[in-house]
């Protein structure tokens, strides 16, 4: 074997024994990474588990966080709601407190009233001790004036039951005063104030029994219905009732000269009903003059006033 095959020989040799042992080498090495792939994906599960753990604990936080900002949410509503309510109380108890000082003043002032009333109910007591003839004149006084009212009203209607008929007066005696209603449509042109012939007879016989008794005074009283008057001499039933009884006024003084210092106008206008206006027949009864015949208010006050009566 020359030297050249020798050489040939020794290198393949050589190059086998390094084949086998990078082989080796490569195969160790391949099996530590497969070992350490394995480390590695073992890890990586249990950081995906982790992972997924921390993630339903972030859900978990994040329902728990919106459940909070409900009750938050909640709890300031109710907080408001108990700020207000507070306000309302706080309010009620001012008005409480404001109502009871002035109850209070109310019963200081009852309490002054109370003394002073029953100062006043002692000397009235004491009065009316002292007055026992005062009591027995009043009760004198009003026989008497019943008495006069009586005969008053018997004397007018007396003289009024001559040719009148009775649907259009009516004489009454009403506590302590005569009152004669005369009818519409025997005093009074229709929707008017002037007096009609028939009328100033009826009057006439009226002021008769008025011109005797000159210790009495007279109020006239017009009414009306309730049906609406507008007229280029009348604006409204208060004006016609007004100068209804003025008219009637007039006549009594200048036709049969009764003193004017003892006559009174009133108009009550479609008021103090006697009848309901629905029918012709109430509205007709409602449609009147009153003639009131009362004492005199300076001759009431006598009556009443102690000092009139000697002991």
């Amino acid at each position: 074997m020359n030297a050249t095959v020798k050489i040939l020989f020794f290198l393949s040799i050589g190059l086998m024994m390094t084949s086998c042992i990078s082989k080796k080498k490569f195969q160790q090495a391949m099996a530590g990474l497969e070992e350490d792939n394995k480390i590695a994906n073992k890890q990586l599960g249990e950081c995906g588990e982790s992972l997924n753990e921390y993630m339903a604990k972030l859900s978990s936080c994040n329902q728990d966080r919106e459940k909070l900002k409900g009750q938050l949410s909640t709890a300031q509503s109710n907080l408001q709601l108990r700020e207000e309510q507070i306000n309302d109380l706080k309010e009620q108890i001012n008005d409480i407190r404001s109502l009871r000082d002035k109850q209070v003043s109310q019963l200081d002032d009852l309490t002054t009233l109370s003394q002073s009333a029953n100062e006043n109910i002692k000397e009235t007591l004491g009065q009316l001790e002292r007055k026992d003839e005062y009591i027995q004149l009043l009760q004198a006084a009003k026989t008497r004036a019943d008495s006069i009212n009586l005969a008053l009203a018997v004397n007018l209607k007396s003289v009024l039951n001559e040719g009148i008929a009775d649907n259009d007066v009516e004489v009454k005696v009403d506590k302590t005063v005569v009152f004669v209603n005369l009818s519409d449509k025997m005093l009074f042109t229709s929707g008017s104030s002037t007096i009609t012939p028939r009328a100033q007879e009826v009057l006439g016989k009226i002021a008769q029994i008025i011109e005797s008794r000159p210790e009495l005074e007279v109020m006239v009283e017009g009414y009306t219905d309730n049906q609406p008057i507008n007229t280029t001499c009348v604006k409204d039933n208060w004006e016609l009732s007004v100068k209804r009884a003025t008219s009637v006024v007039k006549v009594l003084q200048n036709n049969y000269r009764i003193d004017p210092n003892r006559l009174i106008a009133a108009g009550r206008g479609e008021y103090n009903a006697l009848a309901s206006n629905d029918t012709a027949a109430g509205r007709s009864t409602n449609r009147r003059t009153r003639i009131i015949i009362l004492p005199k208010l300076d001759q009431f006050y006598d009556l009443l006033n102690p000092n009139m009566v000697k002991n």
